[in-house]
């Protein structure tokens, strides 16, 4: 039961997010897949099982959440985790003392904080550039180069990373490439397929849908990359329940109608406050004037729904900003069916320390939206009402 298989199938990805790794279930019929909420499995002699042993090595619910998701990412495996830091660490046991990481400047805080509080301690080394300029990452490669860690589009201020040139500088220097896709999520940007070896997910986001369970999951394709990385996951043991997989499994049937969801509010929204006198400045790809919009148009197939944006006055006007909103809930994470907003700076980013996040670029004003699917006209009227117009 080891290799969980993606690619191969030939029907359109709603249909796949639906169906595949989902077959009815062969005793009763289910329609549903079960939750197999157990920890161990009857062998019929010592070492003789049916595929499974233990769960935290696998369990039949996670097999197929797994396989859904490596079918979207079209990759020929997926591991899933028990968070989106779990899937992140589980991927850096793959290194050791003396090794060297290029990162994305503008990363999500849980990542820095992962690397620079916790992995330095252990002997890795790491750059972060700004790798929506792909001249930096070459410039930060050294001999002791073993990975390229990319964001695209980054948390919060959604810059592209150009993932084909990056990819192919990190492997001119025989380092893995790594995307964090958790932004994009499958439906509308595939790493593998643009040349990374690794994509990330807080399967938390957009794949569950329902800020209802945490979750993490790394999608890949080269065969002996994945016997490591599988080794390290039940070593480690940051995997995710029964119950998680089934919870994000319920989520992923629903992806491909939210996520157009998402982002078709987004753009609107992006629109209105980008026009907005009390706004300075709006980030989102998908509007024409975003630094990075021709690649991101070019290697993804939408925007998504986050939209991150300055107000005049500074923080203090953004505090205020952020308690006039009734229909967006003040909380960090994102992707969730409901709208969010938070401040990066003393939010999800407070773990970087402040002089680097000035030199990202992350303004201590800085809101982050995470635009969920209502009726975007009451969005609109709520941000209209909060922003003071």
């Amino acid at each position: 039961m080891a290799r969980r298989k993606g690619g191969g199938h030939s029907t359109q990805f709603a249909t796949r997010a639906i169906h595949v790794g989902q077959e009815p279930e062969s005793t009763t019929g289910a329609i549903t897949v079960p939750i197999y909420q157990t920890s161990t499995f009857a062998q019929s002699a010592p070492g003789i099982h049916k595929g499974y042993d233990y769960s935290r090595t696998d369990n039949p619910t996670r097999t197929a959440f797994q396989t859904a998701l490596a079918s979207l990412e079209a990759a020929e495996y997926c591991l899933a985790f028990s968070s989106g830091m779990g899937a992140a660490t589980t991927a850096m046991l793959l290194f050791k003392q003396g090794d060297h990481v290029v990162s994305s400047r503008d990363v999500y805080g849980g990542t820095y904080r992962l690397f620079r509080s916790v992995l330095q301690n252990f002997g890795l080394t790491f750059s972060f550039v700004e790798t929506s300029n792909v001249r930096q990452i070459e410039r930060a490669i050294t001999r002791r180069t073993r990975l390229v860690w990319i964001e695209s589009p980054t948390n919060p201020l959604l810059r592209i990373t150009d993932i084909s040139a990056a990819a192919k500088i990190a492997h001119h220097h025989g380092a893995l490439c790594l995307v964090d896709n958790t932004f994009a999520s499958p439906f509308f940007q595939r790493p593998l397929g643009l040349g990374a070896d690794l994509v990330l997910h807080s399967t938390t986001k957009y794949l569950a849908g329902h800020a209802d369970v945490v979750g993490g999951a790394i999608c890949l394709n080269e065969p002996s990359l994945y016997k490591r990385l599988k080794f390290m996951q039940n070593a480690a043991g940051a995997t995710p329940s029964p119950f998680d997989c089934f919870l994000t499994l319920r989520g992923l049937k629903t992806l491909a109608l939210r996520m157009r969801e998402h982002e078709k509010n987004a753009i609107e929204i992006a629109q209105f406050l980008q026009d907005h006198p009390r706004v300075r400045r709006v980030y989102y790809p998908g509007l024409p004037n975003h630094p990075g919009h021709d690649i991101a148009a070019a290697q993804m197939d939408g925007f998504s729904g986050i939209v991150s944006f300055e107000v005049k006055g500074g923080l203090a006007e953004a505090r205020r900003v952020l308690v006039r909103l009734r229909l967006f809930k003040i909380a960090e994470s994102l992707g969730g069916v409901e709208s969010l907003v938070e401040l990066p700076a003393i939010m999800t980013h407070a773990s970087i320390p402040k002089e680097e996040r000035k030199k990202a670029g992350l303004d201590d004003g800085l809101i982050r939206l995470s635009v969920g699917i209502e009726d975007v006209q009451d969005l609109l009227q709520d941000l209209k009402r909060a922003l003071g117009s």
